[in-house]
């Protein structure tokens, strides 16, 4: 029998070493690693936050962190996430720049609307519950920004382990933040000011761990102005901003709806419930794109096969994915009660159906990554529009007919799943028809970017 064996081991033991020298694995372990060390500093604080503040903190914070989803990106109109594309260094940088100052100008224009209409603005779009924090609101769309040129380098020169030792202090710092200032004043505000300054000071942190970066870039080709930058890569203002405006903008619809028809307790618990399922997509999801992203843009530029890496990296998540969300299904209710106490029930009843939802966003994080590559971003709006018009009907109707947030809840997640079914499916679409068309991987797709 041992004889049997050791080949079979053998080949084991070179398989893995195969699989230990392929770079996008290597990455991919590199920046999953540190954003598991960060989501358990997370984990290991969330009991002691979550009793320290309480629903209602939990739920003001929620409702100030999806009007901040929804205006962030706007801050730089997505040009950062053009910074990827171009063959040139010096155009990336370029690329950066253009987009500090649109983020500048945003926030400026944004701080003098809310202190000239301020409580205006708040009694028309329903913002009562945080009016007296609205004017963070700028300087936390311009540090979002700011956090987006750093992340989106960081992505391009392929700096992941400087991100991952970044995302653990960063965790570390603000975990312990809340919980040394919640134990002698557990308010709303300070969960919402340590939010606003802590995309702030993960940039300026990785800013440092990245200077070296910027001083060797290579400058082989010169660099274009602003304006022609701008105008080359204007598809992502024209439609990947509004796009990722929209998307937020439905993903925030039932924290604000809770918040208004049942009060912050309801939202905290959907706060609750999604902060904690995100957490499979920021530890594996957003590691796989970020690494994803520059590997696939690669693979287009050189002509190579491009559907084949999109079904890799999706089948990849579906099976990293499907225990952790499968558990939170069969026995959510109990799993909150047990690990944030019997207050946050609902939260897990929540977070059931939350699961569904967010195991599909789970999926999609490469055919969301490749949707610049592949020139999609027209597509991509006209996805979101219908999305979301199909969200706020669910939610609507849930609402003015059963008057249940659980049946809003529900029905906003499976349309949220099938919406990221269908999208995965349509890039890999995409992806064989351009091979089809070109008889290549896509490079006639690249040809504006590489400009």
């Amino acid at each position: 029998m041992s004889s049997i064996a050791y080949p079979k081991q053998a080949n084991i033991s070179s398989w893995l070493a195969q699989l230990a020298r392929r770079p996008f694995l290597r990455n991919v372990v590199a920046v999953t690693g540190g954003t598991a060390a960060a989501q358990l500093v997370t984990m290991v604080f969330a009991p002691v936050v979550a009793r320290q503040y309480g629903p209602a903190a939990f739920g003001i914070l929620g409702v100030f962190m999806a009007v901040l989803g929804v205006l962030a990106p706007v801050a730089s109109l997505t040009y950062p996430i053009a910074m990827v594309l171009p063959k040139s260094d010096s155009d990336a940088r370029g690329i950066a720049k253009l987009s500090i100052l649109i983020s500048l100008v945003v926030a400026g224009a944004l701080a003098l609307a809310l202190g000239i209409a301020g409580n205006a603005l708040s009694d028309l779009f329903g913002l009562d519950t945080i009016r007296d924090y609205l004017m963070l609101l700028p300087l936390a769309v311009f540090l979002s920004a700011w956090m987006q040129v750093a992340e989106q380098w960081r992505i391009r020169k392929k700096q992941f382990k400087t991100t991952a030792r970044v995302a653990v202090l960063q965790s570390l710092l603000l975990n312990a933040s809340k919980v040394g200032i919640g134990g002698f004043y557990p308010v709303a505000s300070v969960l919402i000011v340590l939010a606003t300054v802590a995309n702030g000071v993960y940039a300026l942190m990785l800013g440092i761990g990245m200077r070296s970066t910027l001083a060797t870039a290579s400058d082989e080709a010169p660099r274009r102005s602003l304006s022609q930058l701008a105008r080359d890569h204007r598809d992502f203002p024209l439609y990947r901003a509004p796009q990722v405006c929209i998307n937020a903008a439905s993903q925030s619809l039932p924290v604000l709806m809770l918040a208004s028809f049942f009060g912050p307790a309801a939202a905290g618990f959907y706060a609750l419930g999604r902060t904690v399922l995100s957490i499979p997509i920021r530890l594996i999801g957003k590691s796989v794109g970020d690494v994803f992203y520059p590997r696939f843009t690669e693979a287009a530029h050189e002509r190579q096969p491009l559907d084949s890496l999109i079904l890799k990296a999706t089948g990849f998540l579906a099976v990293a994915g499907l225990v952790p969300f499968a558990l939170v299904v069969a026995l959510g209710p109990w799993l909150f009660a047990l690990v944030f106490g019997r207050d946050w029930l609902a939260a897990g009843e929540y977070a059931r159906w939350l699961a569904i939802w967010l195991y599909f966003g789970f999926l999609n994080r490469p055919s969301v990554a490749a949707i610049a590559t592949l020139g999609m971003q027209r597509f991509f709006l006209g996805f979101e529009v219908v999305g979301v018009a199909l969200r706020v009907a669910v939610i609507w109707g849930a609402f003015h007919w059963f008057h249940s947030d659980m049946l809003a809840v529900a029905a906003f997640c499976v349309v949220g799943a099938i919406l990221n079914a269908f999208l995965v499916g349509a890039t890999i679409v995409a992806c064989r028809k351009i091979s089809t068309t070109t008889g290549t991987g896509g490079g006639s797709t690249m040809q504006q970017a590489a400009k």
